[in-house]
């Protein structure tokens, strides 16, 4: 999951710069590159005591990227899965949803933007919901993630019409309107990650 993430966002750094090239510093996208080169270390599960550890690792060394907010809100993501105790190498559709729900509160612990503000969470929101309620409804893991995955890439697209409430584009107030936000975009991109990562694994 986390190397297919991290090749995700290795094929559309281009794109995400450019998004934040509009609004704010242009370095999103060499940003991601780095955190993609951190998630991409010591992913086989078996090198680690847990799965648990694992996330935990992944999360640290993304914080360690040096890249503002977006790599210390996206570290902070992966250190919040990594709250909720999983077995050496296995989970469930709930473990995996408990896991994407600490991920999601860990990170609203660090940042007062909500779904609207036209920032990363409003693609993390609705796609952690969406595998919360998919795992609620007895679905596999592959569909939680495939749903999940979708409900990011609307959101993602949805702030395309929103103004920006937070960070350097704040300031450019309407102009910000008319194209997705490049943080919303990274999240997408890692949960289509995420969910071609499952589809590899079961192939």
């Amino acid at each position: 999951m986390f190397a297919r993430a991290a090749a995700c966002l290795r094929s559309e750094h281009v794109r995400l710069t450019e998004l934040d090239s509009i609004g704010g510093d242009g370095d999103h996208g060499t940003t991601m590159l780095r955190a993609a080169e951190q998630m991409e270390i010591d992913t086989n599960p078996s090198s680690q005591e847990s799965l648990t550890g694992m996330l935990k690792a992944t999360g640290w060394r993304v914080l360690g990227v040096d890249g503002g907010a977006s790599s210390s809100l996206l570290g902070t993501f992966f250190l919040g899965l990594g709250d909720v105790e999983l077995s050496a190498d296995a989970m469930n559709c709930d473990d995996l949803a408990r896991s994407l729900e600490g991920g999601l509160h860990a990170v609203s612990r660090q940042t007062k933007a909500r779904p609207g503000d036209k920032t990363m969470m409003d693609a993390l929101t609705p796609a952690v919901a969406a595998a919360t309620a998919a795992a609620g409804a007895g679905k596999t893991i592959p569909e939680a993630l495939e749903e999940a995955a979708l409900a990011a890439r609307t959101g993602a697209e949805s702030t395309r019409d929103l103004v920006a409430r937070f960070g350097r584009a704040r300031s450019l107030g309407e102009r910000t309107r008319g194209y997705p936000d490049a943080g919303a975009t990274s999240i997408s991109l890692i949960f289509k990650g995420f969910k071609e990562g499952v589809s590899d694994g079961r192939s």
